[in-house]
């Protein structure tokens, strides 16, 4: 029996960690939401920690613009209290999964971003979140892992993919931004790649470190947008291409942080798969298929034309 401790765990991804947990053999699961766990309080943490093997952190402070108006509180949540489950771990002797982001990256690079490539925020939330993945490998270097994500979307909580087929069940068109470069990764794909990296971490077989879990290829905003309109039965040419300097806000975003997924084979690991193949399994699910069958329902009543060339 593996006991693992999920915090954030009614967030998007924690659900997701949940529920994968939840299908798992021998997996005994503490699933600590906010209410259950603050984890920017030093002894709850170190309580809630102990008796556990595996410690995945699916809580964070994920408000980016806001961030730009309280770096502190965000560092608080995103760097102080990683410390804080970094020293519990030592203490108990547990593992540490630690969910970080793109975002610790410039986005100047034309390539990909290995796992040791050298981190650049530009933005406060970024910065909030290197100093989590600074404390990990400072406190916890024998047990600690480093998961750096991006462009998360699922069912259970707000997200770019579910304001997309929200907003096209009411407008005609969508104008998106074509000059912004990521990874748009799965929540329940991620979800599947955290248990299995703590699997095997708990068994000896990953060294610790830090991976890149997003999913494989890359795209823009509009990209993403006229995939995820074809891939629901909806007219992509309804999505309309953008610069970002079209929509400001508060806090820069990189242009491009496409991530390299060369550490899972030293773990033994499969990478995701592409990030079209997610949002066609992500479509499927009840959440998304309801959006979608909205969307297609109001599409006539929009006076949408359909296209042929997708």
């Amino acid at each position: 029996m593996t006991r693992w401790l999920v915090t954030g765990a009614a967030g998007m991804l924690g659900r997701d960690l949940v529920a994968a947990l939840g299908r798992l053999d021998g997996a005994s699961v503490t699933a600590a939401d906010r209410a259950a766990l603050d984890v920017t309080d030093r002894r709850a943490v170190t309580e809630a920690v102990g008796g556990h093997d595996v410690v995945v952190n699916a809580a964070a402070w994920t408000d980016v613009d806001g961030a730009e108006r309280a770096e502190d509180a965000a560092t608080a949540v995103n760097g102080t209290a990683v410390a804080h489950l970094a020293r519990a771990c030592a203490g108990s002797g547990a593992v540490l999964v630690q969910v970080s982001t793109d975002y610790v990256f410039a986005g100047t690079t034309a390539g990909r971003y290995p796992e040791d490539g050298h981190p650049g925020p530009v933005n406060a939330y970024g910065r909030s979140k290197l100093v989590g993945e600074e404390a990990v490998r400072r406190l916890l270097p024998q047990r600690g892992y480093v998961v750096r994500t991006a462009w998360l979307y699922g069912e259970h909580g707000p997200n770019v993919v579910a304001t997309m087929l929200d907003r096209a069940a009411r407008v005609p068109h969508l104008d998106v931004v074509d000059d912004l470069f990521g990874q748009p990764t799965w929540s329940v794909a991620l979800a599947a790649q955290l248990v299995a990296l703590g699997r095997a971490a708990r068994a000896g077989q990953a060294p610790p470190g830090t991976y890149h879990g997003t999913s494989a290829g890359e795209t823009s905003w509009y990209g993403l947008a006229r995939a995820l309109f074809a891939h629901a039965g909806l007219d992509p040419a309804r999505v309309r291409p953008v610069s970002r300097t079209r929509f400001p806000r508060p806090a820069v975003r990189p242009v491009r942080t496409v991530l390299g997924h060369a550490g899972w084979a030293t773990a033994g690991l499969p990478p995701q798969g592409h990030w079209r193949a997610q949002v066609r399994a992500a479509l499927a699910t009840p959440g998304f298929a309801a959006l979608a069958r909205a969307a297609r329902q109001a599409e006539p009543g929009l006076g949408v034309t359909r296209s042929v060339d997708d």
